[in-house]
């Protein structure tokens, strides 16, 4: 389906979710879309591919699985689309007579000769500039959307990246991948690899091993394990990130253990009771969102952590933890032996 955004009557900045309504030929009424847009703005012709819904509230609902941006191809358009906001420096009236003076060739004069907007009568150097600057900013975000869609980002998540590296997305996406799931909410260690494999990231990158490890902590810390065993940890890296042309050398993963460890990317220390023999491992993050609610509590006063509590570290244990050690519960809990959170029998 191909027509021209009439207005937009909703648009999400951080995730892109779109209710906009279109306007298309030989349909009498408007066409309500719903999708996700990295920027969408009145007057733009847009190519769309979904599917037709019914909402029990709002009625028939084009779904938009994938959208392509066209060219208006009417001086109406083109007026339309100039003017509604997505160039700053040009509005309504500025659009219109851009429009009159360059015709259907507007597009082209702007992207190619921007200079040549000195021409239209209203418009000073100052205001080309300013133009030409915004011009450049929406062809780079372009940019950037159509080479993450290139390589299986879905539109939410290509909305993300692009919120959080702006310009430099591709350059940061291409050299490593992996960093989108460290820094954005949201997206994980499987569509960071994914998109990987898409670009063609070596699958024993050490880039991919070390998101593999702290992935397979997360995981761990998700079923209430606040740590792993180096041994374990390691196991279970080999096992996730194997595949089957590429399998895992267990002696790299341990060596990037301890890489990780002397650079603080993960926390590493000396084992205990069953696990004396062996290095334990956490995710900075768990040593991190537990600090603030075991700081100042008379069963954990000492500056060391006694090894029960100190391994109680995953966001899911918290809460339990807090509502543990509460002053009401702290000299009934030593007295009666209670059992620690499962949490912290990790």
């Amino acid at each position: 389906m191909q027509g021209i955004v009439e207005r937009v009557t909703y648009h999400a900045e951080d995730s892109g979710y779109t209710v906009a309504r279109l306007k298309v030929a030989g349909e009498r009424d408007l066409i309500t879309i719903i999708g996700r847009f990295p920027d969408i703005h009145a007057g733009q012709t847009l190519r769309l591919t979904g599917y037709w819904r019914d909402h029990p509230k709002y009625g028939r609902q084009f779904q938009v699985v994938h959208a392509q941006e066209t060219k208006p191809a009417t001086l109406t358009g083109l007026e339309k689309y100039l003017g509604s906001g997505l160039i700053k420096g040009i509005g309504p009236v500025t659009a219109r007579r851009i429009v009159a003076h360059f015709g259907l060739e507007t597009l082209d004069i702007i992207e190619q000769s921007c200079s040549r907007l000195i021409e239209v009568p209203g418009i000073a150097q100052k205001r080309v500039a300013k133009i030409e600057k915004a011009w450049a900013a929406q062809k780079a975000m372009k940019d950037v959307m159509i080479f993450l869609r290139g390589h299986g980002v879905s539109t939410t998540s290509a909305v993300k990246i692009y919120k959080q590296y702006g310009d430099q997305s591709i350059d940061i996406v291409s050299r490593n991948p992996y960093q989108l799931a460290t820094d954005i909410y949201g997206i994980g260690f499987v569509t960071a690899d994914t998109v990987a494999r898409n670009i063609g990231i070596a699958s024993d990158s050490a880039f991919r091993y070390q998101a593999g490890i702290l992935h397979v902590l997360q995981q761990a810390g998700e079923d209430w394990h606040c740590f792993l065993s180096e041994r374990k940890l390691t196991e279970s890296v080999v096992k996730q990130l194997a595949l089957p042309e590429s399998p895992v050398d267990p002696t790299c993963i341990g060596e990037l253990i301890v890489q990780m460890g002397e650079g603080k990317e993960l926390i590493t220390q000396p084992g205990y009771g069953d696990l004396v023999d062996q290095r334990i491992c956490y995710a900075p993050a768990f040593i991190t969102l537990s600090r603030p609610w075991l700081r100042g509590s008379p069963l954990l006063s000492t500056r060391r952590l006694p090894s029960t509590f100190s391994h109680a570290c995953s966001a899911g244990s918290i809460g339990i933890l807090r509502n543990w050690a509460s002053p009401s519960r702290k000299s009934s809990a030593m007295q009666s032996n209670w059992p620690l959170p499962r949490a912290c029998w990790c």
